[in-house]
């Protein structure tokens, strides 16, 4: 298909999610950007990711809008669907009335569960050449990666991406980018994914002991979660971030980090965009959906392999059976360079034991 539409006005692209949303949505945001490069490219998402939007060189500008909430733009010459399979989102973005739209499960248009079981889809390499990626799906695990996802539905609509293409610019923060410290994020944006603070407390504790100079980090309504992995962690003040950095001051502390531990969010996504060793704990979802590329063994995702509920109000027992003594054998490993890369296409993630 053409990635000429007819139109004067924008491309709009809908993710309006969270930080790790944004992150893994870049690639095909990229190559969207690569093939309509004289066109204003407006982001609908929060306006918090503005910063981060901006840095990535993906996008003009950003529409503010809130999860399947009004996109407030008239006559888009093309909205693309980035936000999920619809159909809300696709209703959503059709009230804008746009000359063309793309999105999943379309009639006639690509298909949100890749047919067959696998999807393979076009890399640009950089060379003016195309290449063949593998496939998005594996036989340990018949869920499709969520980078690879937006790519296939870009390729599909004659828009080559690179599911490779993750990395982010570091913001010119060099004040409150302590290097050599050790980042510990123990938030999580939902219930289902929260390690019990105390076992970060340990983690912190331990890092501490081998030598880490070790942050905790959070939002301002995490403020009083890091104050508490301190306190347990036998830390001072000084070493709770939670609410005193903006955005960009989290990216650039990620990207001058020795090392980032935290859980499924997208601190996580910040490490793996700046190339910075993490230690990543996850549960329910596994992270052959949203971990860190399976080939680039800077990153541990530690996993208990245990699908449990991704909307429960409280962590499940997959979560639960990742013990702090896991995650410090991981940083151990990791620090020490005894990592080996994977040989499997789609890792599952470092399979842990029950115990706390």
């Amino acid at each position: 298909m053409s990635t000429d539409p007819a139109g004067r006005g924008p491309v709009v692209v809908l993710r309006a999610l969270g930080l790790g949303d944004l992150l893994t949505g870049l690639p095909a945001m990229r190559g969207l950007r690569r093939a309509l490069p004289d066109v204003d490219m407006v982001l609908a998402a929060p306006r918090w990711l503005e910063p981060v939007a901006l840095l990535s060189g993906s996008v003009d500008a950003v529409l503010d809008t809130a999860p399947l909430g009004p996109v407030r733009v008239e006559r888009p010459r093309l909205a693309v669907n980035l936000h999920g399979r619809g159909p809300q989102s696709t209703a959503t973005l059709r009230t804008c009335r746009p000359d063309a739209l793309w999105a999943f499960d379309l009639p006639r248009g690509p298909r949100w569960e890749p047919i067959g079981g696998a999807a393979r889809l076009d890399r640009a390499d950089g060379t003016g050449r195309t290449g063949r990626v593998g496939a998005a799906r594996s036989d340990r695990d018949p869920q499709e990666r969520e980078v690879v996802r937006w790519c296939r539905l870009l390729a599909a609509y004659g828009v080559p991406c690179d599911p490779a293409d993750l990395a982010l610019a570091r913001p010119d923060r060099s004040g409150r980018a302590d290097r050599d410290v050790t980042v510990v994020h123990p938030g999580g944006a939902a219930p289902a994914r929260r390690w019990p603070a105390q076992r970060w407390a340990r983690v912190a504790r331990g890092l501490a002991d081998r030598g880490h100079r070790v942050i905790v980090t959070g939002g301002a309504a995490e403020a009083a979660l890091a104050r508490q992995v301190a306190h347990g962690a036998g830390l001072g003040p000084a070493a709770v971030l939670a609410g005193a950095t903006d955005l960009l001051d989290l990216c650039a502390l990620v990207a001058a980090a020795r090392l980032v531990v935290a859980a499924d969010t997208g601190v996580g996504h910040l490490a793996t965009a700046y190339g910075t060793p993490s230690v990543l704990v996850f549960g329910p979802v596994p992270p052959a959906v949203w971990g860190p590329p399976p080939d680039r063994p800077r990153h541990r995702a530690l996993w208990a392999g245990r699908h449990d509920d991704p909307f429960a109000p409280a962590p499940g027992s997959g979560l639960l059976a990742v013990t702090s003594a896991d995650v410090l054998t991981a940083v151990d490993e990791l620090v020490a360079g005894t990592q080996e890369p994977p040989v499997r296409a789609e890792p599952s993630g470092r399979r842990c034991g029950p115990g706390l």
